[in-house]
């Protein structure tokens, strides 16, 4: 045993690397062995921890880097499986890294390779904590990063301005909430998570069965000017929470490994995928994402959907004169990466832009059900999906336009992104209003649950609504995202600085106006939010006066 510990972490080093990029089956046999090497090297380190010491001259970082390793894993199997108890296990291991200092003798050694594994713990602990929604955390995190980075300039040499830039990103980016909640009595931010909570939605009617399941979901970012940390877009970033159930409590600390049998016993509670699987595209090309939906369409099962979300600039293309058309290519789509750096909004062409995804380069992959969301300045382009295979499809698109009030519409997070994460905090958003108190916002809460509850009763009652809203209807997720969406388009309608046509969002099928614009309780209910938050002239009608 004692021969075979050095060469442990070359050969999961070796199995990280031969990880698939895509599909959910192919990756399970590489991570089960990655895992079981590297918490074997970790469990013989903390039973022998004096011998280990002696005999091999272990250094305080070379066991600070099996530990950031064991949680690097547990952050991919997050990635992969969904399952957000595995960010508390990442958090755990990162924590003890930080408490024990094993990095702490990195800085004696003079070595630039060392202090960059010291650099990449340090971002991914940030990038787990900001997942996690812990301020505090990321707020300490940021503050040694920071001090870190600026101490150690000199020894970085050619990389000095890459770690500025990651500084940069991550300062910016816990401040990228719509609103802030701070509490009433310390005045400091508070801690939300946006994330699926068993009080989320209103409970389904009865009658009403699961007929759609969401399966899988990939999440595409390419916009370029906006806010971003490790390769996480703001947009991504919300929507990956969107498509999460909050973590549970952990309660285990690192020393679970002197547990008999702990891998078998901790894998039978976490195993439990509740999540759908989540592909994250930050700015991919046409032929990445056209990959990675032929791999999720070919593993849904029967039953599944698949969400397709794309945020991104638009690209248009002007007509040509000539009479022909082609469906699903006349409008241009959104642009994808090119692998240059002029990633910006396209000028109209009359030829078709190689580098950009069109409504019917969606098409074969709508022979499973699919709820499509475009958040895009040229999400119109979708507006008219033709439904081929008898599947339920049903697309979420943006307003073409903002209103000028709304000041940097896309560094801090495109609005209709917004919306499905925080329907509360976009309201206030779109209302001028920057921050309130936990007490205000726990009261508007209150209503918005009355307006969720509505607005779901207006889904199922509806006499001439597509059928493929409620086929989606009976998945939490999927649910959740259609009832924030049809607030969105409610709320929008209402609000004046948003009475052109132009500034609405729009689905296709089209939601019928007399079910949720027309409907009175739904209405009122969003005017007495207001009113609470003292913006009630901003939506104030006749009707309610």
């Amino acid at each position: 045993m004692w021969c075979d510990c050095n060469s442990w972490p070359k050969a999961a080093r070796r199995l990280c690397r031969d990880l698939p990029q895509y599909g959910q089956r192919q990756w399970q046999p590489h991570f089960a062995k990655t895992f079981e090497t590297y918490t074997k090297l970790w469990k013989f380190q903390q039973e022998n921890r004096c011998a280990l010491d002696r005999s091999y001259k272990l250094k305080r970082w070379q066991i600070g880097e099996i530990a950031s390793k064991i949680g690097q894993l547990y952050y991919h199997y997050y990635l992969r499986t969904s399952e957000t108890n595995y960010l508390n296990e990442a958090y755990q291991f990162y924590s003890a890294i930080r408490s024990r200092k094993y990095y702490k003798s990195i800085e004696n050694e003079d070595n630039p390779d060392l202090l960059l594994k010291k650099h990449r713990y340090y971002a991914r602990f940030i990038v787990v904590c900001l997942l996690l929604n812990y301020k505090q955390d990321v707020r300490e995190l940021v503050e040694d990063f920071s001090k870190q980075v600026l101490e150690h300039k000199s020894l970085l040499q050619n990389k000095e301005d890459e770690w500025d830039m990651v500084v940069m990103e991550v300062r910016e980016f816990p401040n990228s909430d719509p609103v802030q909640v701070l509490n009433a009595e310390t005045y400091q931010p508070c801690d939300l998570t946006m994330r699926l909570l068993p009080n989320s939605l209103p409970p389904l009617e009865k009658g009403i069965r699961r007929t759609v399941t969401l399966g899988d979901a990939i999440i595409v970012g390419n916009s370029p000017s906006q806010m971003k940390f490790s390769e996480l877009t703001i947009d991504m970033f919300r929507m990956v929470q969107v498509l999460e159930r909050a973590p549970c409590a952990f309660q285990d600390p690192l020393q679970r490994f002197h547990k008999p049998n702990p891998s078998q016993e901790r894998s039978d509670r976490l195993l439990k995928r509740e999540n759908p699987h989540k592909y994250l595209l930050y700015r991919p090309t046409f032929f990445q994402i056209f990959t990675f939906l032929s791999t999720a369409v070919k593993e849904l099962p029967l039953g599944n959907a698949l969400l397709v979300y794309l945020s991104a600039h638009g690209s248009m293309t002007r007509s040509s004169g000539k009479h022909e058309t082609t469906e699903g290519y006349d409008l241009g789509g959104i642009i994808t990466n090119d692998r240059k750096d002029d990633n910006t909004p396209r000028k109209q062409t009359a030829t078709k832009n190689m580098h950009c995804l069109h409504p019917g380069d969606l098409y074969p992959f709508m022979r499973k059900p699919m709820l499509l969301i475009v958040d895009s300045d040229n999400a119109k382009a979708f507006g008219n999906i033709p439904n081929l295979f008898g599947q339920s499809v049903v697309c979420l698109m943006a307003s073409d336009e903002l209103p000028n009030s709304l000041k940097d519409p896309f560094l801090h997070g495109r609005l209709l992104t917004n919306f499905l994460y925080s329907p509360l905090l976009s309201f206030m958003l779109v209302c001028g209003i920057a921050q309130t108190s936990d007490q205000v916002y726990e009261a508007c809460s209150q209503v918005m649950g009355k307006i969720m509850s509505e607005i779901q009763k207006a889904y199922m009652r509806s006499r001439t609504i597509d059928e493929s809203f409620l086929h989606f209807l009976g998945d939490d997720f999927m649910r959740l995202i259609l009832l924030r969406f049809a607030f969105c388009c409610c709320t929008l309608r209402l609000h004046k600085a948003y009475k052109e046509s132009k500034f609405y969002p729009k689905s296709y099928p089209a939601l019928p106006d007399e079910d949720f614009i027309g409907n009175f309780t739904i209405t009122k209910a969003i005017v007495d939010i207001a009113d609470m938050l003292g913006v009630k002239s901003l939506f104030v009608d006749s009707r309610y006066a």
